[in-house]
């Protein structure tokens, strides 16, 4: 039942956070969210790529820690979270700040971060796609004609392209932010339909200029970056060997005591590079040192491509055998698609090594991993 799901003391301590910080959450389709921008907001609306996609939040995690945390690197403009029919969270969320420096500033700092015993933060740039390609129209279309149905979903700009059909044009439309293009796409079909009698293809399309922040060159899809993978279902992958010890990484900059005291952190020696830090430079890096050093012998990874999710995140199924241990690690995983198949790939295996860090990290019946962790450096 929905009362053995979710855990009770923990909404009481959102309920109180919300009350004591006088804070205002809205419910909209699926997703819970505060600002966009918040009443104190003094500044311009942020440009693009100032929006950070936060991944692997464990399930009973709520505002109350994460709107803290995030706000400690600068002012939030916006702040969602995913949630789902249950009352948990789905696992992520998006944070959006006045500039893309700050939100490059958030990814260094708090990629990494524990955010609870045995759970680390994913922290990337979001995609914030922002245009949809509209196909099937009618050749005699116009772009007046468009911004008469759609000037109120937050339109910035409409070109058209010939095609694919003779007697047919595509529009790609911009929005203005990521979420009216959002809104737009669940109801222009149903709207075009019920008002001109035509049914129209809705896509997500790239941007139309490139970017570092395009995880995708432009009019490459997550569907085909995925098809090679359909042609080599197992993907068998070895962790890297070195003899190289982990960086002693630089100290983040101090956080300040009324946030240390709202999430429960301890500030770490200024010398000593902390456990979010080594997972931040490398999950597989720290999992293989980890390894050797208990003399479990070298992990190897097995990592089968699943699906395509229709937010675009790639999903892989996976199963981590170490030597030493008896019974293998298994479990999914979900990342956002890389530049190459190469960088995806990549990606995924940190998110594999990740998840793996976590069971060992939770399991009472090993050492604890900062212990092990302290002997390695």
């Amino acid at each position: 039942s929905e009362d053995r799901i979710l855990n009770h003391k923990r909404l009481q301590g959102l309920e109180t956070w919300l009350k004591a910080t006088n804070t205002k959450l809205t419910q909209v389709n699926g997703q819970r969210k505060y600002g966009g921008p918040p009443d104190v907001w003094d500044g311009p609306t942020p440009a693009a790529h100032s929006e950070v996609f936060i991944s692997q939040i464990p399930r009973e995690v709520y505002e109350d820690v994460l709107i803290p945390l995030f706000s400690s690197v600068g002012p939030l403009w916006e702040f969602r979270l995913m949630m789902n029919f249950s009352g948990q969270n789905r696992g992520f969320a998006y944070a959006k700040y006045s500039s893309s420096e700050v939100a490059a500033h958030a990814i260094h700092l708090l990629h990494g971060h524990m955010v609870e015993p045995g759970f680390f933060l994913s922290v990337q740039c979001s995609m914030e796609k922002r245009h949809l390609c509209i196909g099937n129209l009618p050749a005699a279309t116009r772009k007046e004609n468009l911004l008469q149905v759609q000037w109120h979903y937050g339109v910035k700009k409409v070109s058209l392209k010939p095609g694919p059909g003779i007697d047919e044009v595509s529009a790609i439309v911009a929005f203005t932010s990521h979420y009216t293009a959002s809104m737009a796409k669940k109801i222009l079909v149903e709207v075009f339909k019920r008002q001109f009698a035509l049914t129209l293809s809705v896509k997500w399309q790239s941007s139309e200029s490139s970017s570092n922040y395009e995880p995708l060159p432009p009019h490459k899809t997550a569907k085909s970056l995925a098809s090679p993978w359909k042609m080599l279902p197992r993907l068998l992958l070895n962790a890297p060997r070195t003899s190289v010890s982990p960086p002693c990484l630089a100290q983040a900059p101090s956080t300040p005591p009324g946030f240390c005291r709202a999430v429960g952190e301890t500030a770490a020696p200024p010398c000593s590079p902390s456990l979010e830090q080594l997972v931040a430079a490398s999950p597989t890096m720290l999992l293989q040192r980890l390894c050797e050093a208990t003399r479990l012998g070298q992990p190897l990874y097995e990592m089968y491509y699943s699906h395509v999710g229709r937010d675009r995140f790639l999903y892989f199924t996976y199963t981590v055998r170490v030597p030493g241990i008896t019974v293998p690690f298994r479990g999914l995983v979900m990342v956002l698609p890389g530049h190459t198949a190469t960088s995806t790939l990549e990606k995924a295996q940190q998110a594999v090594a990740l998840q793996v860090l976590q069971r060992v990290q939770c399991n009472q019946s090993t050492p604890t991993l900062m212990s092990v962790v302290k002997s390695i450096i």
